[in-house]
């Protein structure tokens, strides 16, 4: 029979459990604190995804002419620096239409320089004709007087006024030749004539298909997506191949909505990438946040209309900016992952971009110098065919500007 007094066997085990179970929890709340501390200090301040992609720019290499494909210079995987040749194209076609154009602008320029001599004549002519007027006025003037004595027939004298009444019509029909020739000259250069610059404007057209028979790197890069092949016949706007700028990505990460409060633009950002390993670590600065949600810009977006909707936690892609630097370091490929992880310690930024300025997101020079030639075949062939002639018809024969005037006021 039981006496209710607990044994010393029995008491033992009770007064190991004890600190054990007060150890425990100690520890337990040490462990609280510290992850409590550690939330407060660190943990609070950082947002992490892991759906985050390498982005970047993929330059599309498209032919702006027509032609027939002689050479391919690169493929993919190569990388080729700005301005290297990448595809040849025949240019037999375009060598003979810039032939064409040029023979047309020569003849122009000697067309409109006979424009001009043109005028120079006509307006001695209108100078004869209103001389020749003049004398067979004074002519008409003397026979009248000597008709009231008899000394001359009225047959001469009728003679006399019609001589005055055609030197008048001849007058009137060189100054309407000169009217017409100058409307086609009037306030103009040989060079700045219409018909010039018309038949040039094709001439520099011309020099541009020429021109662009060889295709360029835009950018340096590494050529990717190539599709072109020898002989094939490609037209304007078909895709060839492109050209990735690896030193110019950057990182899409796409964070839940919840972890969007406190990002601003130009925190700092801690990256890894799955390519390299936790060993290697890329540092950049918060880009920007996008205007809408992925699914808002998808292809197909969600429709969540009917009545069994089941609300999905958003994804809104943010754009971080990387150290150039360290890309060539370590370089990345377009379409990696990696795992992304913003310092949001600082809230001096804004969450949209604010600035109202512009900046050139990228550029090239290969193609400035396009129209260069163009400019200079255009001014060598006017100055060869333009050899010795004067800016303008008046300029020439200063004496006639003022017959040239009258003639403009006779005709208004």
């Amino acid at each position: 029979m039981s006496t209710g007094q607990e044994t010393p066997a029995s008491a033992a085990p009770k007064s190991k459990r004890k600190p054990l179970l007060l150890a425990a929890s100690t520890l337990f709340v040490l462990a609280g604190a510290a992850y409590g501390a550690y939330w407060a200090l660190v943990s609070r301040y950082h947002v992490d995804t892991d759906d985050a992609y390498v982005a970047g720019d993929v330059v599309q290499i498209t032919p702006q002419t027509a032609g027939t494909v002689l050479a391919i210079n690169a493929d993919d995987t190569d990388f080729v620096h700005a301005g290297d040749t990448l595809v040849k194209l025949n240019e037999a076609d375009a060598r003979v239409a810039l032939d064409q154009a040029e023979a047309n602008l020569a003849q122009t320029v000697r067309q409109v320089r006979t424009l001009f001599a043109t005028s120079d004549a006509l307006a001695a002519t209108v100078a004869q004709r209103q001389s020749d007027l003049t004398k067979t006025r004074e002519d008409l003037k003397r026979r009248q007087a000597l008709a009231g004595t008899g000394a001359i027939a009225g047959e001469e004298l009728e003679h006399a006024r019609r001589a005055v009444a055609a030197a008048e019509a001849a007058l009137n029909a060189a100054r309407e030749q000169l009217a017409s020739n100058s409307a086609l000259i009037d306030n103009t250069t040989v060079t700045a004539h219409p018909n010039v610059k018309r038949v040039a404007a094709q001439v520099r057209a011309a020099y541009l298909d020429l021109e662009r028979t060889t295709l360029p790197a835009p950018v340096d890069g590494v050529v990717a997506k190539r599709s072109v092949q020898l002989g094939q016949r490609v037209s304007p706007g078909a895709p060839l191949m492109a050209v990735v700028p690896l030193t110019q990505v950057w990182v899409d990460a796409n964070f839940k909505e919840g972890q969007l409060e406190h990002m601003r633009i130009g925190q700092p950002v801690t990256l890894t990438a799955d390519l390299y390993g936790s060993d290697v670590e890329y540092h950049g600065t918060v880009d920007g946040l996008a205007a809408g949600t992925g699914a808002a810009f998808a292809l197909i977006p969600a429709q969540n209309a009917s009545g069994n909707w089941i609300k999905v936690v958003q994804r809104v892609p943010v754009r971080v900016r990387l150290d150039p630097e360290e890309l060539k370091a370590h370089p990345l490929r377009i379409g990696l992952s990696m795992q992304v992880d913003v310092n949001v310690r600082d809230q001096s930024g804004h969450q949209l971009t604010s600035d109202t300025g512009h900046r050139d997101v990228s550029s090239t020079t290969v193609f400035a110098s396009e129209s260069h030639g163009a400019d200079a075949l255009v001014d060598s062939i006017i100055a060869t065919n333009l050899h010795g002639t004067p800016v303008l018809a008046s300029d020439s024969h200063p004496a006639l500007e003022p017959m040239i005037d009258a003639h403009h006021k006779f005709v208004r």
